[in-house]
């Protein structure tokens, strides 16, 4: 039996304003696949920023990108929070983006066959008030590739607009050996930090916090 104390918070809930959709900078599907998820109003506009990759730090690369896309929508969102992500492959230091052909995708899949990488995401939230830029890693390892995989792979043509040229959530899945920490980060967009930073910003406002 609900306690008193439990009903009217439920209550309080369901007769509070709703939430004010996010801005999302983004043209993902699959990052609208997880605000969906999450049940976090948004409204996805394309953001204008054009990315370069600089070689840099891989943090300070997603960091980077994740704040130009966020800002650049500034002038639409009103009151409106702006959410914005950038996420790429980092192993040894080098940052491993979107691939340009087949060719780049098949030396990007055999540099990290049978090894760990990590997948970093850059995540920038922020209103009239306050900007919030922060970043998540997850460790993946591959299991060691074999040519005819390879191969395979590379005729799905799911590499195309993939950073690192893999999607987990799809045939990729069946590259990887091992995850360590959030999934979703993987997919593209860490659910953990975006939640956590919500509950800390907007207490109660989006059901977090």
């Amino acid at each position: 039996m609900a306690r008193r104390g439990h009903l009217a918070r439920a209550q309080a809930r369901v007769s509070s304003p709703p939430a004010p959709p996010l801005l999302l900078a983004s043209r993902s599907p699959q990052r609208r696949a997880i605000l969906e998820q999450l049940a976090i109003p948004f409204e996805a506009v394309v953001p204008q920023y054009e990315e370069q990759v600089s070689g840099a730090d891989p943090v300070a690369e997603v960091e980077r990108h994740a704040q130009g896309k966020a800002r650049s929508l500034v002038y639409l969102a009103g009151e409106r929070p702006v959410r914005a992500v950038d996420t790429e492959v980092g192993l040894a230091g080098r940052v491993y983006g979107k691939p340009e052909d087949a060719a780049d995708a098949e030396r990007m899949l055999e540099a990290l066959s049978g090894g760990t990488h990590e997948v970093v995401s850059g995540l920038c939230l922020l209103t009239p008030g306050w900007e919030e830029l922060r970043h998540e890693a997850t460790r993946v390892t591959f299991r060691a590739l074999t040519p005819r995989e390879l191969g395979y792979y590379l005729a799905s043509e799911e590499w195309r607009g993939r950073a690192g040229g893999y999607a987990i959530q799809g045939l990729g899945g069946a590259l990887v050996d091992r995850i360590e920490g959030d999934y979703l980060n993987v997919v593209g967009l860490p659910a953990a930090l975006l939640v956590g930073l919500l509950a800390e910003r907007f207490p109660g406002v989006y059901g977090f916090g």
